[in-house]
């Protein structure tokens, strides 16, 4: 049987950003080799560093689809565990550690007997910043005898308890886009600004006026979120900066609302430019990172198990605006995602952030209890 506290401690200390999961995918690779041994019925296959494992059923109707990533943030930790990371600059800030560690309990309690449908579990890397998921089902990783026809995951929340579910029939997270506008101008000293162009003061009038797209151009009642994290221009006090560097998200509910909210930043930044004399460069970058809109019907299904399981505390819960490349592989296979509760006061990619372990045991009996039902 394996020691899941023990696999979810080793994880947490090997973190490594996404499509660069080396040791991660040596020591999932291991533990996979030991649990599936004499199960001819189980097929493992790679793609760099993602895995599908594959459990043929006895009669199988239906295939079942299970995800989890496994790639870590640049975070320097200060949990100050005693398995705390031992990658420098590296930490499993958003649980991936945890949803790891579920995965393969669950996957452990599948085998147990040979199920009738078929079954898929799929270790995806790089959610965090290439939407790796969207990488695997591109390469076709997902195709044929390896496509299932319904798809779950799960994701920790920290502000929920541990026996606590949440999920919805609508859109749970929300889709995001990658910004970075680069204004160029011509620098000069600051004695003589009118031999110069600036692009810090360009750069400023665009973080105000692109606060007008949520409070004039989003319908009030779907919402928006749109934020620029950094800003770097100039190199010292008495020198009108050159270039000023911007780097920014979108966050909306659908697809609709985040197709208008990148055309109006291209258009305050386009005009902005114009009405100051410089170029501008804008890069928009969306990839895998759509809504995660749960099937309304497999949702519905979902919460009603979990709303008759004794253990379980099932929220049905708004959406949030955090960003998950799940909702790629939803927009191409039906599917249900739901937050687990690891009751921490520490917010997701918080460099303390530690989740409560009892949620280990507590996912892998009642959600392995769903997919059992799912596929016999």
């Amino acid at each position: 049987m394996l020691d899941l506290i023990k696999i979810r401690r080793d994880l947490h200390q090997i973190p490594e950003i996404g499509l660069a999961e080396f040791e991660t995918h040596d020591y999932l690779l291991r533990i996979l080799s030991d649990l599936t041994a004499g199960h001819d019925f189980v097929t493992i296959k790679t793609w760099q560093t993602g895995i599908v494992v594959k459990i043929s059923g006895t009669a199988s109707e239906e295939t079942i689809g299970w995800r989890t990533d496994i790639d870590g943030l640049p975070v320097v930790e200060e949990t100050g565990l005693s398995f705390q990371s031992r990658h420098q600059g590296r930490m499993h800030a958003c649980g991936h550690d945890i949803h790891m560690t579920v995965s393969l309990g669950i996957l452990e309690e599948m085998l147990k007997k040979q199920p009738k449908n078929d079954m898929i579990f799929l270790f995806q890397p790089a959610e965090e910043n290439e939407a790796g998921g969207m990488l695997m089902y591109e390469a076709g990783e997902l195709d044929g005898d390896f496509r299932p026809d319904a798809f779950y995951g799960l994701h920790v929340r920290p502000d929920l308890k541990v026996g606590q579910i949440a999920t919805n029939t609508h859109t749970l997270f929300a889709g995001t886009c990658e910004v970075k506008v680069n204004f160029k101008g011509t620098g000069g000293h600051a004695a003589f600004p009118h031999q110069a162009n600036d692009a810090l003061v360009a750069a400023s009038y665009f973080i105000t006026q692109v606060q007008t797209i949520v409070s004039r151009n989003v319908d009030p009642i779907e919402g928006a979120v749109v934020t620029f994290g950094s800003m770097h221009a100039g190199t010292t006090n008495n020198v009108i900066a050159e270039t000023a560097q911007l780097h920014g998200t979108i966050r909306t509910l659908t697809q609709d609302m985040n197709a208008l909210t990148q055309k109006r930043i291209r258009a305050i930044a386009e005009g902005v430019a114009t009405s100051f004399g410089l170029s501008v460069d804008i890069k928009l970058k969306q990839g895998g990172y759509l809504p995660v809109e749960n099937n309304p019907e497999l949702a519905r299904e979902l919460m009603a198990f979990f709303d008759n399981a004794p253990e379980v505390e099932l929220i049905d819960i708004e959406p949030a605006m955090t960003g998950e490349d799940f909702g790629y592989l939803l927009s191409k296979i039906p599917g249900v995602m739901f937050w687990l509760g690891i009751e921490t006061p520490y917010a997701l990619h918080h460099p303390k952030m530690s989740p409560n372990e009892a949620a280990i045991d507590f996912g892998v009996k009642n959600i392995a209890a769903f997919l059992k039902m799912k596929a016999n």
